[in-house]
């Protein structure tokens, strides 16, 4: 069971993943009332019935961010229709940070300063926050 807590202003809430093993490294994944499926891909021993972990992190920041300018872009009457958000993900290895790499691909009708402003936006979406920011962790171990 995971517990995330997020901050969105003054008030705070969490959010809840379950993720249940069904098979080998497949696991049904519960979080509010949807079902996903994560897997790892057959070359590192899974079925590959659904992303890796470590994908569904990459699809959480370009998901978030996207959605962090379409909400911002509608509060300011611009069509964003067409916007595209890829999140590229390495994985950290020893020594060296975890990196991102985010591609926004915005529609060539926007203003320059409406592409600078959807940029700077872009940054502030909560999981880039958490992503950038420092996390701690409160773990503890129920026999079931």
């Amino acid at each position: 069971m995971a517990l995330i807590n997020r901050s969105s202003g003054s008030s705070t809430r969490a959010m809840r993943a379950t993720a249940q093993q069904r098979e080998g490294y497949t696991h049904d994944i519960t979080v509010g009332n949807h079902q996903i499926t994560a897997d790892e891909p057959a070359d590192q021993g899974g079925h590959d019935m659904g992303p890796s972990p470590q994908e569904l992190l990459s699809a959480a920041l370009a998901s978030c961010t996207a959605v962090t300018m379409e909400m911002y872009a509608k509060r300011k009457g611009w069509s964003v229709e067409g916007l595209e958000v890829e999140a590229r993900y390495s994985p950290a290895e020893r020594g060296c940070p975890t990196r991102f790499e985010l591609v926004m691909r915005m529609p060539p009708h926007l203003s320059e300063e409406q592409v600078e402003r959807l940029q700077v936006i872009a940054a502030k979406c909560p999981v880039h926050r958490t992503l950038e920011g420092e996390v701690a962790f409160d773990e503890r171990v129920e026999l079931s």
